[in-house]
């Protein structure tokens, strides 16, 4: 018997989710066990998710994307947001995360683990305040703890907590000023109520007990980023760095209890920061998985930040980043629409195999092969068919015919492959 997927690879035992994933991956079983005992791949899995289509993320494995979505406040259409949930699934991201922070969540929780199998993250702190119609001030830790509990028994394959923002790491944050202080909404949240109660993080006081809910349900525990850069200015700093010490003394905390255990990070950071950072996160935090939000690689492109956070995207993957968190044109702006998340997915899915390009994921160079040969051939089908987003690469064909099949409206009879397909094959070429 096992406790979590982490317990059985530990133990030798090669579990119904480790098969399927080892498949998926190309990766013989017992090398995805060996790493899943050392903490360096993660099976996400909840013992009450019972749709799950299993995924790995981790060393040697394709690159995951994870899409945001959620109710609020200003925006509470909860059949609008599963309407992205099934449009999320047919274009193929692995996990999603519920961000809803508006009134009682349960409902749509509980209908999109109804219909996801992709894994489901939560942040448990956005629906504290909901669920006990407290202000944050008045919140004890007892009232997280049970908030946590809840989405454990609801089925949530991993919950991104703020256990690093302790005392110690305020105060490093007080000390060195930010252009754009805390941007991590639970962090903020955090903090705030560190501050009015004058006490230390909940998160991070009972995080054994914490470990011990993670555990019962085969939780993974995202230690979230509290203190990720917001800014291109605050990349690398002292508070970012501070943080990730702690990640990585509280990750080796979990895998003492058989927890599996992801970082996040940042957040936005000029081009060259990424690859110091990434190898910082996977030295510190010991090999565990790292999954990031973009990163942005600049500031001033609202409404184009899926293009910034692709670029930054693209990069971390090459160096080692494991997660991808997909980033919309709505970023900074508003609750992103339908057609602002299909945006965004696909920029984060070419990131991510752009990224498994440099890493030589299996199967990742056949990909690109294929489609140059389907190009060489002027085999546009093919083309389609290998496509990441089919759908609008055989629109945009369609829209603009051109006159002869063997060519396309931008070169015509010019087009370079048409002339040496002919010349190779012994052809005239007539122009």
């Amino acid at each position: 018997m096992y406790t979590t997927q982490m317990d059985a690879a530990r133990k030798g035992i090669l579990t119904d989710e480790m098969k399927i994933v080892a498949k998926k991956e190309s990766m013989a079983p017992d090398v995805l066990m060996e790493r899943m005992a050392k903490g360096t791949i993660i099976i996400p899995r909840n013992k009450n998710h019972h749709r799950l289509d299993p995924e790995g993320i981790g060393a040697g494995l394709r690159t995951k994307i994870n899409v945001n979505l959620g109710v609020s406040e200003d925006s509470s259409d909860n059949e609008g947001e599963l309407n992205k949930v099934r449009r999320a699934l047919e274009m193929g991201a692995e996990s999603i995360m519920d961000l809803s922070n508006y009134g009682k969540t349960r409902n749509f929780r509980k209908s999109l683990m109804e219909i996801s199998t992709a894994m489901i993250g939560t942040v448990p702190m956005y629906d504290v305040l909901g669920y006990h119609e407290k202000e944050l001030k008045n919140l004890e830790p007892e009232d997280f703890f049970e908030v946590i509990k809840i989405h454990a028994e609801d089925g949530v394959d991993f919950l991104t907590i703020h256990v690093g923002m302790n005392q110690e790491a305020a105060a490093v944050f007080n000390r060195n000023s930010r252009v754009t202080n805390i941007v991590s909404r639970g962090g903020s949240l955090t903090y705030a109520w560190m501050q009015a109660r004058n006490r230390e993080n909940p998160f991070y006081e009972y995080y054994d007990e914490l470990l011990d809910i993670c555990r019962e349900y085969d939780i993974t525990i995202s230690l979230g980023d509290a203190l990720r850069p917001g800014s291109i200015a605050d990349a690398t700093d002292a508070a970012q760095i501070k943080e990730l010490i702690t990640l990585g003394e509280l990750t080796k905390r979990a895998w003492e209890k058989d927890v599996q255990v992801m970082i996040e990070g940042p957040g936005h950071m000029a081009l060259d920061e990424i690859a110091a950072n990434v190898l910082l996160q996977k030295k510190l935090c010991h090999g565990a998985p790292f999954y990031v939000l973009g990163p942005l690689v600049t500031d001033i492109a609202p409404g184009y930040d899926h293009i910034t956070s692709a670029i930054g995207g693209a990069v971390a993957a090459s160096h080692g980043v494991d997660f991808l968190c997909y980033v919309t044109p709505a970023e900074h702006l508003r609750l992103p629409t339908l057609e602002d998340m299909e945006e965004g997915i696909i920029a984060s899915k070419i990131a991510a195999h752009a990224g498994d390009l440099v890493k030589r994921v299996p199967g990742s160079w056949e990909w690109d092969r294929a489609m140059s040969e389907a190009r060489a051939k002027l085999d546009w089908n093919c083309m389609f068919n290998l496509a990441i987003h089919a759908e609008k690469a055989q629109a945009y064909r369609e829209q603009d015919a051109p006159e002869h099949e063997d060519s396309c409206t931008m070169c015509g009879k010019m087009c370079a492959v048409r002339t040496m397909n002919r010349v190779l094959s012994g052809e005239g070429v007539d122009l």
